[in-house]
Order: C-alpha cells, then sequence, then structure tokens
C-alpha cells in the first residue's frame, strides 16, 4: 500500500508522531511517502499527491487539517484521519490505536465517498465544498439580506448575521452550531441554516442535491464568502450564488465506525 503521510505542522508533538508512524508502516512493508509541507518540516524528502498517486492519505491532525488536504487534491485520494485536535467529527482513529489498523487495511480497504457541494457565483465557478460555505458580511454587526429560489421559485426571503450552506458531511461542525441538525452523510443535499435570523420563524432548510438551488445576496453591506475555512471571496453587495453537487465526491477510508456512534462519542468530549 502507497501512504501519503500529512501533518498538521503546528504541532511538534504530531509531527513527531507523523514520522515514527510512517517508519513503522514502511518497516511492515508499505511505500511511505511524506507531503510536501510535511516533508519540510520534517527535513525529509517529499511529494505532492499529483506526482505521487498514493493509494491512501493518512492525515494526522484535527478537521482543518483534512478540509485543507481534501481542498488540494487535484485528484481526490482515500483519506484516513488521525485525531491530533479538539474533537475531530471528520477522524476515524486514535493515535493510539492508528498503526493497528492501517497494518490491518494495507492488504485492502472500503472506501466511502462523500458528497461534496460545489459554489458558482454568477458563470464562474469558486470551488467545492466538504464542510460548508459561510457567507457573512465584511462589517461586523450588520445584517445581511438573502434570497433562496429552488427549482426556479423564491421559496424564501430573510434577514441574518449570515447564511451557512452546508453538506451533510459538515452537518456536524459550523451549522451544528448554528442550531442546524445532524444529516447521515448518506444523504445527498445541501443545508441551509441562517445565522442569528432576524425573524424566528427564518428555519434551516434541507433541499435535496437533485433540485436547482440559488441564493441571491441582496443587501445594502458588502459580504464574503468562505469556503470549508480554507479559502475565501468578496462578494460585494449582490450576488447570485449558484449550489450544485459536485461531480466529484471526497474519499474516506471505512473502517467500519458506525456514524452515529461516533459522533455520540465526540459529543461527549465537548
Amino acid at each position: 500500500m502507497k501512504c501519503m503521510m500529512v501533518s498538521r505542522i503546528d504541532d511538534k508533538k504530531a509531527l513527531l508522531y507523523t514520522a515514527s508512524l510512517g517508519d513503522a508502516l514502511k518497516k511492515s512493508g508499505n511505500e511511505v511517502l511524506f507531503e510536501t509541507e510535511t516533508a519540510h518540516a520534517l527535513q525529509r524528502p517529499g511529494s505532492t499527491f499529483t506526482e505521487a498517486r498514493p493509494d491512501i492519505a493518512i492525515i494526522i491532525g484535527g478537521d482543518g487539517t483534512i478540509l485543507r488536504t481534501v481542498q488540494n487534491m487535484a485528484l481526490q485520494v482515500p483519506v484516513i484521519g488521525i485525531n491530533w485536535g479538539e474533537v475531530g467529527f471528520l477522524t476515524d482513529l486514535e493515535p493510539e490505536e492508528a498503526e493497528d489498523v492501517l497494518t490491518t487495511i494495507s492488504d485492502g480497504f472500503l472506501v466511502e465517498p462523500r458528497m461534496r457541494l460545489s459554489f458558482f457565483v454568477g458563470d464562474s465557478y469558486i470551488g467545492d465544498a466538504l464542510n460548508e460555505v459561510l457567507i457573512v458580511t465584511s462589517r461586523p454587526a450588520k445584517m445581511l439580506k438573502f434570497g433562496v429560489i429552488v427549482d426556479g421559485i423564491l421559496s424564501e426571503r430573510f434577514r441574518s448575521d449570515g447564511l451557512l450552506v452546508s453538506t451533510p458531511t459538515g452537518s456536524t461542525a459550523y451549522a451544528m452550531s448554528a442550531g442546524g441538525p445532524i444529516i447521515d452523510p448518506r444523504i445527498e443535499g445541501a443545508l441551509l441554516v441562517p445565522l442569528a435570523p432576524y425573524m424566528l420563524s427564518s428555519r434551516p432548510h434541507f433541499i435535496s442535491s437533485d433540485r436547482s438551488l440559488e441564493i441571491r445576496l441582496e443587501s445594502a453591506k458588502p459580504a464574503s464568502l468562505v469556503i470549508d475555512g480554507q479559502k475565501s471571496m468578496d462578494l460585494g453587495c449582490e450576488a447570485s450564488i449558484t449550489v450544485k453537487k459536485s461531480e466529484i465526491p471526497a474519499l474516506f477510508v471505512d473502517v467500519g465506525r458506525n456514524f452515529f456512534e461516533k459522533v455520540d462519542q465526540k459529543l461527549r468530549r465537548l
């Protein structure tokens, strides 16, 4: 099995663990490579995903490390996360069990596709999100006005501090903190969660991925759009944002952990 090791680089203990785990996997007969930034921090030879074409990406860090890695992949590779963060909803393994599990699956593993959402502003593609897109005002304490168009029909207009457009995978992230439901990641759709809406009647909506979805920013205040907390762009005061199911899902290694059992265990840490 060709393994690409990726670590959060702001934590020396995580880097040392990544190096140690990589060496252990190499001794057990796997081909081990280190992603460029991780390799630079460890002062080892490195490679990009495009150059290496690994069978699996082993990511040591929190959800942010996983989101950043998935964003940077030109071609999606199955990922497995080892939790080196606070909660790590996207991670499946703890450091003390990782070597045994990875050795067990080295002869083959199942892969679970995770739907991503593609976002367009006007006719311009701006990126895919595994967790969510956040639309917020560029000026603190100012509200934005949104219109939601489903299948060409204006279904709702509301004012709020911002709007989250989340995947089911992202339903356990910012969307959950903002009052949204936890959604089975096998269901495909877009979760819309208004942030601090002016009217209490403005509630989260979950919209099937086979419907057309457009969000219109109709505000006197400028807004910004942030994808998975990794990259952002200015929208100005008016914009038309189209949301579609991405043609390229993220790929997660399935180690047989029940999603709802994992969520229950993670929530107990909060």
